[in-house]
């Protein structure tokens, strides 16, 4: 187990503060060395998804979730860069549709979930259930729940229902093959301000800025505190939790990667090995393409 999976990853138990975490740490990592190191880990990671996708026992599902500007977008598109799109899919989770909002919370997430031999990428996932609906309660009226009839009666008994919940739902995942990677990027308030106003000033990031934003940053320590609620009651042996320095974008994507990779390394994936009849028949095959 690498170094960063050590410092980053969350172990089950309830004790996790975003107190202990830094926004901003970098080790001894350097940034000028970033495009060798993140070329290597992808190189290998490709190898990886090749056998993944060959062997088709396992899925892999990673989930990114963090207040705006964090770098969810870019992280994504660098640490999966140089992979085979044909076993990778990228869904970005926005506010529920009417379809959705007539199901369970988990059903728009279940149905996008990767194929065994293939790569699911959420930005954005059913975290935000327990992230954004605890910050704003009024929101679970949409979702037409059973004695939910004001935002109040959202009490300290309905969200342990959904949090045991999510752990069910995962825990179902992980012992039927599909591997779950959590990533929070956890960004200071300061960056986030230094971004947001990179994108006003910025005409080509303008589109990227919503005057909402500013407006969530009021609910700022409301949100870190359901984040650690989340993280703490849904971080297990199984399915952990990492919580990634997102102030320095380019440590961001080394850590992702280290972590994707030793995930990978860790199912031990190989080739599938042909019956020796199916090897005899390759071999006929072979002396009939000769013979051509």
């Amino acid at each position: 187990m690498s170094d960063i999976i050590k410092k980053f990853k969350v172990t089950d138990g309830g004790k996790f503060s975003l107190d202990d975490y830094d926004t901003d740490w970098t080790g001894d990592y350097k940034k000028e060395k970033t495009p060798d190191i993140l070329k290597e880990l992808i190189k290998e990671t490709a190898a990886l998804q090749s056998a993944l996708y060959a062997d088709k026992h396992y899925a892999l599902l990673i989930l990114f979730q963090a207040m705006d500007a964090a770098g969810k977008d870019s992280a994504i598109e660098h640490t999966m860069s140089g992979l085979n799109p044909q076993g990778c899919e990228v869904f970005s989770f926005k506010q529920p549709s009417a379809e959705e909002l007539d199901h369970d919370f988990l059903w728009r997430h279940y149905k996008s979930l990767p194929e065994f031999g293939r790569i699911g990428v959420h930005n954005r996932s059913h975290y935000e259930n327990v992230l954004v609906t605890k910050v704003h309660p009024e929101l679970l009226l949409q979702e037409k729940l059973p004695g939910i009839k004001d935002a109040k009666d959202a009490d300290k008994k309905f969200w342990e229902h959904r949090y045991e919940s999510i752990r069910d739902f995962e825990k179902h995942l992980y012992y039927n093959g599909t591997i779950i990677i959590k990533f929070f990027l956890h960004v200071s308030k300061d960056e986030q301000k230094e971004r947001f106003l990179e994108r006003i000033d910025d005409p080509e990031k303008n589109w990227k800025f919503s005057p909402a934003d500013v407006y969530e940053r009021e609910f700022w320590n409301d949100y870190m505190k359901a984040y650690e609620d989340a993280i703490n009651e849904t971080s297990t042996g199984h399915c952990p939790w990492y919580v990634i320095p997102a102030d320095k974008k380019w440590f961001t994507r080394i850590a992702i990667s280290t972590i994707i990779l030793d995930t990978m390394k860790s199912l031990k994936l190989k080739y599938p090995v042909l019956p020796k009849k199916e090897l005899g028949k390759l071999e006929e095959a072979k002396k009939a393409l000769l013979k051509e």
